[in-house]
């Protein structure tokens, strides 16, 4: 008769594996395991380029969104798929088990920052702006605009992106690029100005960039919409009689750092933006121009304006002749000392 193999019991560790197992698939699927709360509205985490796995799972730890990190770790080696988590903003919903959390971070999308991009500013303020919203360096920004090869891929013949990053109100993703944000700018410009305009512009005997070198000039000089078609005009008019811009936003702009009162002194600087020592047009544009700027310039309006100067109530008085430009210069430093004088009274 064959011999009866003798009864052996399961080890210890083979008895355990299974629920070891269970144990680890209970933390892995089972909703609320790894969270901090089953409620509420959830937590934003940022993660940021070059941030590995193990970072990425200590910051949820940080961050309480999580109360144990080796599931996490667990889920990722067992769906090494997981590990590969873009960087953005997330928000994250409380109550995920820990393979829904990394799924999560896998496959959705990140969050967007809606950006306003102001009339008028300089790139240099853009590149705070966009510092101050996205993951985005402000001095990695302001390299961008200057990147040569990127430019030419969007067909930027400047020196800089100056000019072209178009006013708005726009969506990004948080981990969004320099490089991105400059060409998605530069591209909204690019949407507006349709073939439609080139052709208004190449009638008029100006270039894309003299354009927008002009419209930034009109977009410095005046807030009021229906104003920028005479300032405009005003200073086409200046270009056809072979008379210096003289545009104070010029030398602004020539001056490091952010706007200030002109001196007297600022009009000697030597540089190729100071209209008021190099007849033409500057380089290229003083800051970023909006739709109604633009508009200005390739549809200016007709008047025989050669000067203007403030009216002290936020607009400009026009003249046609240098007689009429100085009695308009007396009347507004006359507004301006009456203004002192009532400023300086007190009242008994």
């Amino acid at each position: 008769m064959p011999r009866r193999k003798a009864f052996r019991p399961p080890s210890p560790l083979k008895a355990t594996v299974p629920l070891i197992v269970a144990a680890a698939m209970l933390f892995m699927f089972m909703p609320g395991v790894n969270s901090t709360s089953l409620t509420g509205p959830g937590a934003t985490i940022n993660i940021h380029r070059g941030t590995g796995f193990r970072q990425i799972v200590d910051k949820l730890g940080e961050a309480r969104i999580i109360r144990f990190r080796w599931p996490l770790l667990l889920s990722g080696t067992l769906f090494p798929e997981l590990h590969k988590i873009k960087p953005g903003r997330y928000t994250v919903p409380m109550g995920l088990s820990s393979w829904g959390l990394l799924q999560r971070l896998h496959t959705s999308p990140q969050d967007e920052v809606r950006l306003m991009i102001p009339n008028g500013v300089e790139q240099s303020r853009i590149a705070g702006i966009v510092a101050a919203n996205l993951d985005i360096d402000s001095t990695a920004f302001m390299a961008a605009t200057r990147d040569r090869a990127l430019l030419s891929s969007l067909g930027i013949n400047g020196e800089s992106a100056e000019g072209y990053l178009f006013p708005g109100t726009y969506n990004f993703p948080w981990a969004s690029t320099p490089g991105e944000v400059v060409s998605f700018l530069a591209r909204r410009f690019r949407a507006f100005y349709a073939d439609s305009l080139r052709q208004e512009a190449s009638k008029a005997g100006l270039s894309e960039l003299q354009v927008l070198t002009m419209a930034s000039i009109v977009e410095s000089e005046t807030p009021f919409d229906a104003e920028k078609p005479v300032i405009a005009s005003t200073y086409l008019n200046r270009l056809k009689k072979n008379m210096r811009l003289q545009a104070d936003p010029t030398v602004q702009y020539a001056i490091p750092g952010p706007a200030r009162r002109l001196y007297f002194k600022d009009y000697a600087i030597d540089s190729s933006y100071n209209t008021y020592l190099h007849a033409g047009l500057p380089p290229g544009p003083v800051c970023n121009p909006g739709a109604a700027s633009i508009m200005a310039v390739l549809r200016p309006a007709s008047t025989p304006f050669i000067y203007f100067v403030a009216n002290g109530q936020g607009g400009h008085s026009f003249a046609s002749t240098l007689a009429a430009h100085d009695r308009n210069v007396r009347i507004y430093r006359a507004k301006l000392r009456n203004r002192a004088g009532t400023e300086g009274c007190k009242t008994p």
